[in-house]
């Protein structure tokens, strides 16, 4: 079967709406960007899940002092809040638009797809309404309880058990940016595709949550400390690098920005809660914030306000890449 042409090259768009408008993407210069050889990617697998490393110096005798760095996010955490956020009610409105977009760029293609990998499903009919475009459906989720109300056949945390070339398309929505190894996760992904499948999905991008982050340094600049409160991001040339060094080919990267209002902060982290999107990293404080850090970190965010709300903005890199022809 045949798909429309693919330029090899990484393009990278960007837009601005208002809130619950849909975007208008202006196009950007492509930059041009190589193909990567799957032998190296395939090498790079059996490396990252044999746990080969170089060593960090040449000394010869083993050292006992070293500090073992702990992984950036918190697994178990993360399932725990896809979970808390699935049994309270979860928040939608952000992943649905996502998702409503991601299905309208896979019918713009010229193809049929037969099986398709929907990694990430925080709604239970996603795998219904992804039906309507492919064939099968296989589903996984980080989350036990999103993964149950999909009916999900797999349940995969780092994407490591996807199996090899199974399906000719992958959805990867709302998952890949708390992966402890995305260069991993991206071969993984890559090695269960078939020639010429498709991953398309959508990840958080750097520029996400700029108001959330000045509220909590001004948190931080009331109490002396600073901790980690917002996860670390991609950003789309990153991405695109990311895509080719893991075995895809053609990658596209499209930047989308979000703009929501919120009242005050506080409702801001309620909708945060109930995306499964509050703080998972493994160094993140486990004390309370203390009230003298809260009225600082409400009243800059109040500071921002646009006509009685703060205009928070999300982030949201769409990419699409293709397996290698064989």
């Amino acid at each position: 079967m045949s798909h429309p042409p693919r330029m090899n090259s990484i393009a990278v768009q960007q837009s601005a709406q208002n809130v619950c408008d849909w975007s208008t993407i202006d196009p950007q210069p492509a930059h041009r960007g190589g193909k990567a050889k799957f032998n190296i990617a395939r090498k790079g697998v059996a490396q990252a899940r044999s746990g080969s490393t170089q060593p960090l110096s040449p000394t010869v005798l083993p050292r006992t002092s070293g500090c073992v760095a702990k992984a950036l996010f918190d697994m178990r955490q993360r399932a725990i809040r896809r979970d808390r956020a699935c049994r309270q009610g979860s928040a939608l409105f952000l992943y649905n638009r996502i998702f409503d977009d991601t299905l309208e760029r896979i019918a713009l293609v010229n193809r049929k797809f037969q099986s398709a990998f929907l990694l990430g499903c925080p709604d239970r009919i996603w795998p219904m309404r992804l039906r309507g475009e492919v064939g099968q459906v296989a589903v996984a989720d980080p989350g036990t309880l999103f993964a149950k109300l999909a009916d999900g056949s797999k349940l995969a945390e780092d994407s490591d058990r996807l199996g090899d070339a199974e399906f000719d398309l992958c959805v990867a929505i709302g998952t890949l940016d708390t992966v402890n190894n995305l260069p991993l996760a991206l071969a993984n992904i890559r090695a269960a595709l078939v020639s010429d499948g498709l991953l398309i999905g959508a990840i958080s991008g750097g520029n996400t949550l700029p108001m959330l982050r000045a509220a909590m340094r001004a948190a931080d600049a009331a109490i002396g400390a600073a901790t980690p409160h917002v996860h670390p991001r991609i950003d789309a040339p990153s991405l695109c690098g990311l895509l080719h060094n893991a075995g895809f080919v053609n990658a596209v990267v499209d930047v989308d920005r979000i703009h929501v209002g919120y009242q005050s902060l506080q409702s801001e982290v309620d909708d945060l809660r109930a995306m499964a999107a509050t703080n998972i990293l493994s160094e993140r404080s486990r004390v309370p914030i203390t009230r003298r850090a809260l009225a600082a970190a409400a009243q800059e965010y109040a500071r921002q306000r646009t006509a009685e709300r703060t205009l928070e903005t999300f982030e949201v890199l769409h990419f699409a890449a293709w397996t290698p022809v064989d």
